[in-house]
């Protein structure tokens, strides 16, 4: 029987980083890490690992068999050593340079909202040769002209080190490219339109002449998504999975870490 459930909107996320870890014209995609409390980029590697493809893919937040017995140092050491090829990165704020802020607004640290904080985003932009910018909400308060406080760099400046850059950013509302200076709309999502997205978006970007839909999410990417990656994630991302598939951890393994 097939599964009539409507897309939902982190299903559309999902299967846009998807898109853009496949993406032919970026560097190879083989080794990808996932930093802590990052869902929707960890279903989307789960999902190419269920297709198939040949990926080594590292979760650092995986309760049960992850690869790492120091956590981020070891993950820290390998980006360091250019064998990790993609990682994803978020921020309280994000700016029309791919500057992403963790800190908080206002004065420093951040004396109006504060954020999760740092940790080791600014190494991992810098280490990484592509880094997925994501973030479920798109808003003004988000998506800002300039960020509050700079915790990790989108750019730099000629002589200062760095492997690689954002390749996109992947919202609620659409996908953004960056080109190294700006970021340019890509696709936006059903039910959105030019208009919506940009009343929502108080950072400056570039708007193409044809902008098109979203690829949605095929049958069976859904299929996957929704069975056997739903449970591998179920122990380590039980909220996420209540959230959008309707699941349930109820094996004791599930549940342990739920």
């Amino acid at each position: 029987m097939s599964d009539e459930r409507p897309i939902a909107i982190q299903e559309f996320l999902i299967a846009s980083v998807v898109r853009l870890i496949l993406d032919p014209n970026a560097p190879p995609a083989r080794h990808i890490a996932v930093g802590m409390a990052s869902p929707i980029p960890a279903a989307a590697c789960w999902l190419l690992k269920k297709q198939g493809y040949d990926l080594r893919l590292s979760l650092l937040q995986r309760q049960t068999g992850g690869p790492f017995s120091e956590g981020g140092r070891e993950l820290f050491d390998l980006a360091g050593q250019g064998r990790i090829d993609i990682f994803f990165l978020s921020g309280g704020q994000i700016d029309s340079e791919a500057n992403i802020n963790m800190v908080g607004t206002g004065e420093w640290p951040g004396d109006k909202v504060r954020f999760p904080g740092s940790f080791g985003s600014a190494f991992m932009y810098m280490a990484t040769p592509r880094t997925i910018l994501f973030r479920e909400e798109h808003s003004a308060r988000v998506l800002v002209e300039k960020v509050d406080h700079i915790s990790a760099p989108g750019i730099s400046q000629p002589e200062v080190w760095r492997r690689g850059q954002a390749q996109a950013l992947v919202t609620g509302r659409c996908v953004f490219r960056f080109d190294g200076t700006r970021f340019i709309l890509a696709s936006i999502h059903p039910g959105e339109t030019l208009e919506s997205v940009d009343s929502n978006t108080a950072m400056s970007y570039l708007t193409p002449p044809n902008v098109p839909q979203t690829e949605p999410p095929s049958a069976e990417e859904l299929a996957l998504l929704r069975g056997p990656v739903c449970d591998e994630m179920l122990g380590t991302y039980p909220d996420f999975c209540r959230r959008v598939w309707g699941r349930e951890a109820t094996t004791p393994q599930e549940t342990m870490f739920a």
